[in-house]
């Protein structure tokens, strides 16, 4: 049986499931909604257009609080791989940041930058800089010596030696680090983004909390999933596959 098969058996014994549990009433509506009352909420979101109006909002907070995730970490996991005395202090002190949940930087977002715009960023970008940073660092630090001796030997240097050998080896912990950053960012959007009433996805979870909505509550969950997956799927899995047939890691059939 393909994996598709699969999938749509798997999702289908849960849909019905779920559809056979509204019908006996095992629990009210408002409780645990029915699948179809979910389809109708998520069809009236995007008919009133308030659904691509909040993904608009949360994927350009997003892009930009995940850019800067990106070129900060990649700066900073190359100096702490390279420096002996920030490997030993600086990188335990980060370490021990990742262990924080994104909403733990909620209060300090409010108390910096008021209830504003780059509160949600900043919580955005220490949500996912960390981890981003880390992957990095090991990607440097976890790389065979012999790889650059031999790239050295046989005539790399500098800008060479790190395109054509130390990236290509370090590939598979940055592509690893950048998807947990991006799921990690994704994450914190939705906690910087129930700071304060705002146009995006948080915002839609919010409302749903506030009208006792269950409906639009799951609806939202739902485009949070999917986005996410959708995200990961089409580009992620793409881009680190394009990567490791270009540097031989993966075989092109």
């Amino acid at each position: 049986m393909k994996p598709i098969a699969r999938q749509v058996i798997f999702y289908g014994v849960i849909f019905g499931l779920w559809s056979l549990i509204c019908k006996l009433h095992i629990w009210p509506p408002y409780v645990l909604p029915a699948p179809w009352a979910i389809v109708e909420a998520l069809w009236a979101g995007f008919q009133d257009h308030s659904f691509p109006i909040a993904i608009l909002a949360s994927m350009r907070r997003m892009l930009i609080g995940y850019g800067i995730s990106v070129v900060l970490g990649t700066f900073l996991g190359i100096v702490l791989a390279s420096n002996r005395f920030f490997e030993q202090t600086v990188s335990g002190l980060l370490v021990s940041l990742q262990s924080l949940p994104s909403i733990c930087w909620l209060p300090l977002a409010v108390l910096w930058f008021g209830l504003s715009e780059n509160a949600i960023l900043f919580v955005i970008v220490m949500g996912s800089l960390l981890s981003v940073t880390i992957s990095m660092e090991t990607g440097r630090k976890q790389m065979p010596k012999i790889y650059s001796m031999a790239g050295r030997n046989l005539g790399a240097r500098k800008w060479n030696l790190f395109y054509h050998v130390l990236l290509p080896a370090s590939m598979p912990y940055i592509v690893t680090g950048l998807k947990q950053g991006w799921a990690f960012a994704w994450r914190s959007l939705f906690a910087g983004e129930m700071i304060y009433v705002t146009l995006g996805l948080g915002q839609q979870l919010n409302a749903g909390r506030d009208l006792n909505d269950m409906n639009l509550v799951i609806a939202v969950m739902i485009l949070i999933i999917a986005i996410g997956t959708t995200v990961d799927r089409l580009l992620f899995r793409t881009i680190e596959k394009r990567l490791q047939m270009k540097w031989g890691l993966l075989s092109a059939t």
